[in-house]
C-alpha cells in the first residue's frame, strides 16, 4: 500500500527522500509529496508518480536536513493534489505522513468541527493531523505528548511519521497493523514501510512493533509505548543486498523476479536439505513439530498468491501426510465465526508478513488456542512475531506488483513441511520420502530449461495479446495453477480471465468457448491426464484455441492443441513449481505487448495493510 519515507540527520534530505520514494514506487500508489525542515517546513505534493513529484519541486526550495514523503493508495477520497500526503494540520503546527485507516475519523472530524476546525481534504490523515493539533494547543504540551495522546483516540490501522513546526528539531514515528522501520546511522536515521529505502545507507534497524512510538531527533532515539511505557531499542541487522533492489539489466522486476526463480527456489531448501540428500530439516519448525504430526486438521489462511500457494499446500498436505485440509480466505475467514479447535494448526501465508487480513485472523485463531504458524519472506516483519513458530521463504525482494517468485517460494516451503510429516507420520514410504527430496533439488534446473523457450512465449503472446477472454483450466495439483495463472494476467494485462477446475468446465464456462477464446490446460502426464485430454477435445470441438502446458516428450497434444509448451518430467507432488512458469512468462509478453505498466498495475497495490 502506501509507503513512507523519512531522514533525519546532516545530509540534504531532499535527495533521499525522492530516491526512497522511487524504492516505494513498486507498493503501488497515485500521488507522492514530501515535507522538507529547514528552519521553516515546506509541502510539496502532486497527483501522479515520484517523477511528476521532481518536475514540481523543480526551482523549489528543496532544501533541510529533515523531512519526509510519502506515496498514496487512495482511501479516503480520489487522487488528487489537496488529497495527496503530507498533510498539514489547518495551524500549519504540525505535518504529518500516515498509511493506514483512520476508522473513527468521521467522529473525530465532527469533534473537531464543532471546536473551530476545518478541512482542506476529504483524507482521515488530515483529521489526526488536527487532532495532534488541537490537543497540542488546548493541553501545551510537548509534539511528542500530543501525537501519543492523541494516538490514544484513534481506532485503526496507522504507521506515521509527524513533524512539528515549533519543534523541528524531531520527528515522531508510530505505528499499529502498518509496518515502519528505523534505520540507524552515525548522527542519522531513516524512516521507512519497509527497509528497501534503507539498505543503501546502513544495514541496522530497528522494526516498530504495533503500539509502539519513536521520539528521534539527530543525536537520539526514544522509544515508548502508545501509553508511555518506556522501551528498550532492538537492533538488527538487514540481510539484503542493494543489488537485489535494482533490476539489473532486465526491462521490467517481474521479469528478473520470475528469472530469479531457479536460485529463489533452491536458496529456499538450501541448508534445510541434506547434504546427501536423505532428510529435510526446518529449523522454525523446531518447537512444533509435533503439534503438527498429531493435528487432526490444518487450515491455511492467505490473500491472492498466497492463498493459491495454500491450495497447493492442501493437495500436497492431504496427499502426503493425510491430514484434512482447509483452505481460507484470510478475509472471509476474521470476520465469521469459523470453528476452531485447539488441536487444529493454522498456516498463514504472506510474503510480506505485514497483510492486514492475515494478521487479523492469525490474532483470531490464537485466540482460539490452535497453533499458528507462518510462512514469510520478510525477515522482521509482523507474522513472523504474532506466530508459534515457522518458515522464511528465501525469495529475496519482490518489487514487482505480480508476485512470481513468491508463490514458487512458498508452494516450496509447503512441500518440504508435507513430505517431512508424510515421514513423520509414516503416510509415505521411505523411498517416496528420498525421492521427493532428489526430485525437489532438482526444479531449479527445471525452471531454467523452461525459461530458455523465451521466444515461444513471446510468439503465443503475440497471437492472442488483444483477446478479451482466458479460460484457464487444471486438475489436481493443477487446479490452483490454473488460479494463479489466470490472476496472474488479469491484474496486469486487464483481460478478463478465469481459473476452473477441468472437469467443471460442463458445468457452466464451456457455455463461453468459441474461436476467439483462448484455453490454457495444464496437462502434464499425471493420474488425470487422460481426463484432461477429453477436456482439450470438448474445448477443440466448439472451436476454442488450446494452448496446452505439457510434459517433454508428449506426442499426443502436440496433434490437438494449438500450440503446446513443454515442462521437463516431474513428480505429480512438485509439478505446480515448474507448470506455474510458462502462465507467469505468458502473462507478462500479453501485459508487455498491450503497453501495460507491468510492475505497477492500475489501482493494484504490492502488500495489502489496510482492508
Amino acid at each position: 500500500m502506501c509507503g513512507i519515507v523519512g531522514y533525519i540527520g546532516q545530509k540534504d534530505a531532499y535527495p533521499i527522500l525522492i530516491k526512497g520514494l522511487q524504492r516505494l514506487e513498486y507498493r503501488g500508489y497515485d500521488s507522492a509529496g514530501i515535507a522538507l525542515i529547514n528552519g521553516d517546513t515546506r509541502t510539496y505534493k502532486t497527483k501522479g508518480k515520484v517523477s511528476d513529484l521532481e518536475n514540481y519541486c523543480e526551482g523549489k526550495n528543496i532544501s533541510g536536513s529533515i523531512g519526509m514523503g510519502h506515496t498514496r493508495w487512495a482511501t479516503h477520497g480520489e487522487p488528487n493534489d489537496v488529497n495527496a500526503h503530507p498533510h498539514v494540520s489547518m495551524n500549519g503546527h504540525f505535518v504529518v505522513i500516515h498509511n493506514g485507516i483512520i476508522e473513527n475519523y468521521g467522529r473525530l472530524k465532527s469533534r473537531l468541527k464543532t471546536r473551530g476546525y476545518n478541512f482542506k481534504s476529504e483524507t482521515d490523515t488530515e483529521v489526526l493531523a488536527n487532532l495532534i493539533e488541537y490537543i497540542y494547543l488546548k493541553g501545551k504540551v510537548s509534539a511528542d505528548v500530543a501525537v501519543r495522546l492523541a494516538l490514544t483516540k484513534v481506532v485503526g490501522a496507522f504507521g506515521i511519521l509527524v513533524a512539528c513546526k515549533s519543534e523541528n528539531n524531531k520527528l515522531v514515528a508510530a505505528r499499529k497493523g502498518s509496518p515502519l522501520v528505523i534505520g540507524v546511522g552515525r548522527g542519522e536515521y531513516f524512516f521507512a514501510s519497509d527497509a528497501s529505502p534503507i539498505i543503501e545507507y546502513t544495514d541496522s534497524v530497528i522494526y516498530l512493533n504495533d503500539n509502539d512510538m519513536a521520539v528521534v531527533t539527530k543525536d537520539s532515539l526514544q522509544l515508548m509505548t502508545i501509553n508511555n511505557d518506556k522501551l528498550e531499542p532492538k537492533i538488527q541487522k538487514l540481510n539484503l543486498d542493494i543489488g537485489e533492489i535494482e533490476k539489473g539489466g532486465y526491462d521490467h522486476f517481474m521479469l528478473k523476479e520470475i528469472f530469479e526463480q531457479a536460485r529463489s527456489i533452491n536458496d529456499t531448501f538450501r541448508g534445510r536439505v541434506s547434504f546427501d540428500k536423505q532428510s529435510l530439516h526446518l529449523g522454525g519448525l523446531y518447537n512444533v513439530t509435533d503439534k503438527l504430526v498429531a493435528a487432526k486438521r490444518i487450515i491455511i489462511i492467505g490473500c491472492g498468491t498466497s492463498w493459491h500457494a495454500g491450495l497447493v499446500g492442501e493437495y500436497l498436505f492431504e496427499e502426503l501426510a493425510r491430514i484434512p485440509v482447509e483452505v481460507e480466505y484470510a478475509s472471509e475467514f476474521r470476520y465469521r465465526n469459523p470453528v476452531i479447535y485447539k488441536d487444529d494448526v493454522v498456516i498463514a501465508i504472506s510474503q510480506s508478513g505485514e497483510t492486514a487480513d492475515t494478521l487479523a485472523a492469525i490474532k483470531l485463531a490464537k485466540e482460539n488456542g490452535a497453533t499458528v504458524l507462518g510462512i514469510c519472506n520478510v525477515v522482521g516483519s509482523s507474522i513472523p512475531r504474532e506466530t508459534d513458530g515457522g518458515v522464511y521463504t528465501h525469495a529475496g525482494p519482490e518489487i514487482g506488483v505480480a508476485s512470481t517468485k513468491a508463490f514458487t517460494a512458498q508452494v516450496t516451503v509447503l512441500t518440504m513441511m508435507a513430505v517431512i510429516l508424510g515421514e513423520k507420520r509414516k503416510t509415505i514410504s521411505q523411498e517416496k520420502y528420498l525421492k521427493l527430496i532428489e526430485d525437489l533439488t532438482l526444479i531449479p534446473d527445471k525452471i531454467d530449461k523452461i525459461l530458455s523457450y523465451n521466444e515461444m512465449f513471446k510468439h503465443i503472446s503475440e497471437k492472442h495479446k488483444d483477446s478479451e477472454n482466458f479460460l484457464y483450466l487444471g486438475r489436481g495439483f493443477q487446479f490452483p495453477v490454473a488460479l494463479e495463472g489466470a490472476l496472474k494476467l488479469k491484474e496486469i494485462s486487464y483481460i478478463h480471465a478465469e481459473g476452473y477446475p477441468a472437469a467443471e468446465m460442463k458445468h457452466g464456462p464451456i457455455a463461453l468457448i468459441d474461436e476467439n477464446m483462448p484455453v490454457v490446460v495444464i496437462a502434464t502426464h499425471d493420474k488425470s491426464y487422460e481426463k484432461i485430454v477429453s477436456n482439450i477435445q470438448e474445448v477443440k470441438a466448439r472451436k476454442g484455441i488450446v494452448i496446452a502446458i505439457v510434459t517433454e516428450g508428449d506426442t499426443v497434444l502436440k496433434d490437438i492443441a494449438d500450440y503446446t509448451l513443454e515442462i521437463p518430467e516431474v513428480s505429480e507432488e512438485l509439478a505446480p513449481l515448474l507448470t506455474v512458469v510458462p502462465l507467469q512468462m505468458l502473462s507478462y509478453y500479453i501485459a508487455v505487448l498491450r503497453g501495460c505498466n507491468v510492475d505497477q498495475p492500475r489501482n493494484l497495490a504490492k502488500s495489502v495493510t489496510v482492508e
